[in-house]
């Protein structure tokens, strides 16, 4: 079990996946210094349920991804940008607040299936997949490509495509990649074009 800082966001990280953030609140700034300066184990992002993102007493998930910082910058509005990436799925056990607002939350790492190969039947969202990065530039349009990998696939895919937030929240909860993909494109199937 490792007590990781928790960051409810109204979003839904993948293993793998890219997020960038602008860090505005001195509880976050704070928070990204300690992750930089430590080198260690990042910070949990996980899905509100009731509440705001700037909200001390946002309801969030019980699972959501352990991120680290892998980019930072200075913006020119003067605060600060980061990008995130996802590295594993967690269960948040149990939390407290800091005095400065800071969440932390006691998790275990929730066990990834090993690789699968994307089945012939879905090589259509592998090729959706990859026109979306190459659309959405930079820093995605850098990711490397695992585009025969049922999860990185799916991960992708529900993190870009504009789908409900509960049903995000519950395709990062499904355990099986292949069922996660049967799903994400039932959802797709039910979803409007906008």
């Amino acid at each position: 079990m490792k007590t990781l800082p928790v960051f409810p966001l109204n979003t839904v990280l993948f293993p793998d996946g890219l997020l960038p953030l602008r860090i505005f609140e001195t509880r976050y700034i704070d928070m990204v210094r300690e992750c930089m300066r430590g080198g260690g184990d990042g910070f949990v992002v996980v899905r509100i349920g009731q509440g705001s993102e700037t909200s001390p007493a946002a309801e969030f998930a019980a699972l959501g991804t352990r991120a680290e910082i892998i980019d930072w910058e200075q913006r020119p509005d003067g605060l600060l940008g980061i990008l995130a990436c996802g590295r594993e799925r967690v269960r948040i056990l149990g939390h407290r607040q800091r005095p400065d607002g800071l969440i932390l939350g006691d998790t275990e790492s929730v066990p990834e299936w090993p690789a699968l190969d994307l089945p012939l039947e879905y090589a259509s969202l592998a090729g959706l997949l990859e026109r979306l990065l190459d659309q959405l530039g930079t820093p995605w349009s850098h990711l490397e490509r695992r585009l025969q990998d049922s999860a990185w696939v799916a991960g992708r895919l529900i993190e870009l495509l504009p789908l409900e937030l509960d049903i995000k929240q519950s395709l990062l909860e499904e355990d099986d990649p292949l069922e996660r993909l049967r799903r994400l494109r039932a959802a797709m199937l039910r979803t409007p074009d906008p």
